[in-house]
């Protein structure tokens, strides 16, 4: 009976201690590889590029503010107008349509101040006119055309625009896509522009050119 008992307590111990090895490897195996992930995404989050506002590809200098934007394509995909990291103007908002697409920001500030499409191929310019008219100094205006938005532009609608800094308004013409970045009270030509000619053969989509994006950091308006 002593010797059977010795036996068992030796089979119990010898378990016992095979179990606690194995048990041990294990926790080794799950903790190594617990820190090597740790490791791994410490290692991806240093490498991971940083994002800036509006996605644009640097960030902005101290008192600008971030932009981009996008005109339409085709008669598809409305253009898309950031400032700020604030997406104003997007198809996905459903603030957008056929003709000129206007966002106004504050100069001063960043915040937006109002959002408005003017349909320049069925519509009339007469509106779109008094809403140039109204804009005060010191105004951020960003323009991104949709389909088209020369057709029922008129020499006045042309040199008001041109009178926030636009030099590519004078030769809008139907469905080119354009966009704009300028201000009112501007003493100079804005550098934010791109337009792209509707032409048959070198259009992207057929009847449209392709997409113009452009992307920058606004001055704050000082006083």
């Amino acid at each position: 009976g002593a010797a059977k008992l010795v036996v068992v307590v030796a089979i119990f111990l010898l378990t016992f201690y095979v179990i606690s090895q194995v048990f041990e490897i294990k926790m080794d195996a799950n903790l190594g590889h617990i820190f090597a992930r740790s490791a791994l995404d410490a290692a991806a989050r240093s490498t991971k590029p940083p994002r800036y506002k509006c996605g644009i590809s640097k960030a902005c200098p101290e008192k600008h503010f971030a932009f981009k934007m996008a005109s339409g394509a085709a008669n598809v995909v409305g253009p898309k107008i950031c400032v700020e990291d604030n997406v104003l103007m997007s198809g996905v908002k459903n603030n957008v349509g056929r003709g000129i697409n206007v966002a106004l920001v504050n100069g001063k500030t960043g915040e937006p101040l109002d959002t408005k499409y003017f349909d320049m191929w069925g519509g009339d310019v007469a509106p779109f006119i008094e809403f140039l008219k109204s804009i005060q100094d010191g105004t951020i205006v960003l323009m991104g055309t949709y389909d088209d938005g020369a057709t029922k532009l008129n020499e006045e609608a042309r040199k008001l625009i041109a009178e926030l800094g636009s030099t590519s308004i004078t030769n809008l013409g139907f469905r080119d896509n354009w966009v704009f970045c300028g201000g009112k009270g501007i003493k100079t030509k804005s550098p934010f522009e791109q337009h792209i000619k509707n032409n048959k053969d070198t259009n992207k989509y057929e009847g449209w050119p392709e997409v113009v994006e452009m992307e920058g950091c606004i001055p704050q308006k000082q006083d």
